[in-house]
């Protein structure tokens, strides 16, 4: 609601009527302290813009005044000239500080009117949680750590030599059409599985070496099951005495560990160009059928040898497994593509 205009009384003060030549320095004096009188009763910006117009105006008896000023001798001139100079400056300075004093006290209502009490609770907040997958990943990244593991990180960007070449897969064998790669060149590609990290951290480190390797990873897959991108955990174990024994004495610890109940657990050869021998590894699940939950294996002699490794003297095994996969049987869930859909209906069941 817009404050309506203060009238001002301005009867008291000379006028245009009157001649300049017919004033005194008093009388002008006393103009001025009749407006500084009237601008102080001033309590709205709006009144006070008006009562400038009507005292230092083009109308105004000052601007008046000072037109008359070409009809008087030089001395007259100089003596009504500083008359009035006065009287203008006095005038401006009261309407100058009124004008700063209004705008003041208007912002000082205007921020007690808008005061917030900080001491108040805040309004329905919620505290947000991890995202499933997060969550499966450290509860994985848990068990393995306490085993000894260190946790190894790369890059999702990768060279072909890293992500097959290393692993003994060369450019004509028939398991890269397994990966269904996202390629940027002839060079370079998104990493189809975290296997360059274990790859990496060979070729730096000597043994023993024992590594997780959890991350991002694509794949040119989407459907009820598969995702373009998702996350893996890869695991590698370099000794001079890593058996198969203990490979599977491992894994089978781990997923008793993770699924908190006493689980049977096979081994089924299968094949991986980076691993010999290699196995598949299932779980009974609680209807009697097997799940298939993870790969496994011996890593390959030359991948030892590509990573600068005495395949003579040492042995290793690694593991690789997808953690949305634990993540919908961890949780019962049917279809993987609901963890990267973001509806808050379904995250903030996890909390």
């Amino acid at each position: 609601m817009t404050t309506p205009a203060a009238t001002t009384d301005l009867s008291a003060l000379p006028t245009l009527s009157t001649e300049l030549s017919e004033l005194n320095e008093a009388q002008l004096n006393e103009l001025a302290s009749a407006a500084e009188a009237l601008i102080l009763q001033v309590t709205d910006v709006r009144a006070l813009q008006d009562l400038r117009v009507q005292l230092t105006g083009k109308k105004s008896s000052l601007t008046g005044w000072s037109k008359q000023m070409g009809k008087l001798s030089s001395d007259d001139k100089k003596t009504y000239g500083g008359w009035l100079h006065q009287v203008r400056s006095r005038i401006q300075d009261a309407l100058t500080e009124q004008q700063q004093q209004l705008e003041v006290a208007a912002l000082n209502a205007k921020l007690a009117s808008e005061s917030i009490d900080i001491t108040l609770p805040a309004r329905g907040g919620q505290k947000g949680h991890l995202h499933p997958v997060t969550m499966i990943t450290q509860r994985m990244q848990q068990y393995f750590i306490q085993a000894g593991f260190n946790v190894a990180t790369g890059p999702e960007v990768e060279s072909d030599y890293y992500n097959f070449e290393a692993l003994n897969i060369p450019s004509h064998h028939p398991a890269r059409a397994m990966h269904d790669t996202f390629y940027f060149d002839a060079h370079y590609l998104l990493r189809t599985h975290t296997s360059p990290v274990q790859i990496r951290t060979m070729e730096k480190n000597e043994p023993p070496i024992r590594i997780i390797c959890p991350g991002r990873v694509y794949r040119n897959d989407s459907d009820q099951t598969h995702s373009p991108m998702f996350h893996q955990l890869e695991g590698l174990m370099v000794t001079e005495s890593s058996t198969f024994a203990e490979l599977k004495g491992l894994i089978s610890e781990f997923l008793e560990a993770f699924f908190a109940k006493e689980l049977t657990v096979r081994f089924r050869p299968s094949f991986f160009p980076f691993t010999e021998p290699s196995a598949e590894v299932d779980i009974l699940d609680d209807n009697g059928k097997w799940l298939e939950v993870m790969g496994c294996g011996m890593v390959h002699p030359q991948v030892l040898t590509n990573c600068g490794i005495d395949a003579e003297k040492y042995t290793g095994f690694a593991f690789g497994m997808g953690i949305e996969r634990f993540a919908m049987l961890y949780y019962g869930i049917d279809d993987l593509r609901l963890f990267f859909q973001n509806d808050v209906r379904f995250l903030k069941q996890f909390g």
